[in-house]
C-alpha cells in the first residue's frame, strides 16, 4: 500500500458541486492512505482576519480555473480522488483515520432565507471564531465564558455521479453534504459508486456542530486529515451508511423531516435485515426498542438529513463492515 499527500491548490480543488468530468486531482489504489489538505471559506477571503488564510488558499480564491468551479454551491472541495479499479456498483470504503483543523480560526455565518427560522433571522451576520488549538476549544464570541469543545469532523464526503454538474449543498445518495458530526477520526463511511475511479472529494470541514446545523453553518474550518481508501466488492448499497467505534449509522435524506426519517428507518431495516439476518418484522421492533434517530441537518435545502444510530454493544456477536 501506498500513502500519498493532497495538497489543496488550483489543480487540486474544486468550487461548487460535484462533477464526472473533472480531472482527478490523484489517482490511488485501493488500500492507499492520504494526507489531504482542505480549506473553508472561499467568498470570505477579502472580510477574514489574517490567521485564517495561509498563501496558498488566497491563491486559490483569487487565481481558481474557471474548469474547476462546478455548480453554485459554496463549498471548496479537494479531490476528486480516482481510485484505480472502483466500478459502478461497488462501495468505496472511507475510514477517517486524523482529522484537525489546520488554521486557528473557523466562522460562521447566518445567510439571508437560509437556516431553520430564515423569517425571524432575516439579515446575513458572519463571525470569525478564535479555536484553541493547544487545548482543543473554541471560543464563542457570544455571551461570556463559553468554551465549546473541538469535536473535528468534514461536513463533506462523497462522489461523482452520472451527472455532469450537481450541486454541492444538498446531500443525497452519494454523500456529499450530509454534515454528521458523528464521523469524527476513527469513524468509517461507506459510499455506493456510481462512476469508474469513484472520484471521490471530501471538505467543508467543521470544527464543532449541533444536531440540526440550524443557522446554516457550522464552525466553518480549514482541515486536514488522513484517509484511507477501499473498494469494496463484497457489499452492495444505495445509499451511505457509517461506523463509528460504538454505532452503525444509517443515514435518509428527503425534503421533510419526516421523509428523512423514513429513509433512515428503512435502511436500518435493511442493514438488519441483510446483515444481521433478521426477519422484516424483528428489524421494525429493534428499531423502536435501541436505535437512536436524530436530526442531522435541518439546512441543506432541498435535502434534510436524519440519521438512526445502532449502538453495537446490544449485539452478542461482533458486527462491522
Amino acid at each position: 500500500m501506498t500513502h500519498h499527500i493532497l495538497k489543496a491548490t488550483r489543480e487540486t480543488v474544486h468550487l461548487g458541486g460535484f462533477s464526472n468530468t473533472l480531472e482527478p486531482a490523484i489517482t490511488v489504489d485501493s488500500g492507499d492512505t492520504v494526507d489531504v489538505e482542505t480549506y473553508t471559506g472561499y467568498y470570505l477571503y477579502d472580510q477574514a482576519p489574517p490567521e485564517f488564510f495561509t498563501p496558498e488558499f488566497l491563491d486559490i480564491c483569487q487565481n481558481l480555473p474557471i474548469e474547476r468551479k462546478i455548480a453554485q454551491g459554496p463549498h471548496l472541495l479537494t479531490g476528486p480522488i480516482y481510485v484505480r479499479g472502483a466500478e459502478p456498483g461497488d462501495v468505496l470504503e472511507v475510514k477517517l483515520m486524523d482529522i484537525k483543523p489546520s488554521v486557528p480560526v473557523g466562522f460562521n455565518a447566518i445567510r439571508k432565507g437560509w437556516g431553520a427560522l430564515p423569517d425571524q433571522f432575516d439579515q446575513p451576520a458572519l463571525r470569525f471564531i478564535p479555536l484553541d488549538l493547544e487545548n482543543n476549544i473554541a471560543l464563542v464570541p457570544i455571551g461570556g465564558g463559553i468554551k465549546i469543545p473541538i469535536k473535528p469532523f468534514f461536513g463533506i464526503l462523497g462522489v461523482a455521479t452520472p451527472e455532469t454538474s450537481r450541486n454541492s449543498i444538498p446531500p443525497g445518495y452519494y454523500g456529499g453534504n450530509i454534515d454528521n458530526r458523528q464521523l469524527l477520526a476513527g469513524s468509517k463511511i461507506f459510499l455506493p459508486i456510481f462512476v469508474p475511479g469513484a472520484l471521490f472529494s471530501i471538505g467543508d470541514g467543521h470544527s464543532a456542530q449541533g444536531d440540526g446545523e440550524v443557522n446554516v453553518t457550522a464552525i466553518e474550518t480549514s482541515m486536514n486529515g488522513t484517509i484511507e481508501l477501499k473498494i469494496r466488492k463484497d457489499i452492495q448499497l444505495t445509499t451511505p451508511i457509517a461506523e463509528t467505534a460504538t454505532d452503525i449509522i444509517t443515514m435518509g435524506f428527503g425534503q421533510t423531516l419526516d421523509a428523512a426519517l423514513e429513509m433512515a428507518l428503512k435502511n436500518m431495516i435493511d442493514f438488519l435485515e441483510r446483515f444481521l439476518d433478521l426477519s422484516p418484522e424483528d428489524s421494525y421492533v429493534l428499531c423502536s426498542l435501541a436505535v437512536n434517530f436524530h436530526i442531522t441537518q435541518v439546512v441543506n435545502s432541498p435535502q434534510k438529513g436524519v440519521h438512526g444510530m445502532l449502538p453495537k454493544v446490544i449485539l452478542s456477536n461482533t458486527i462491522g463492515l
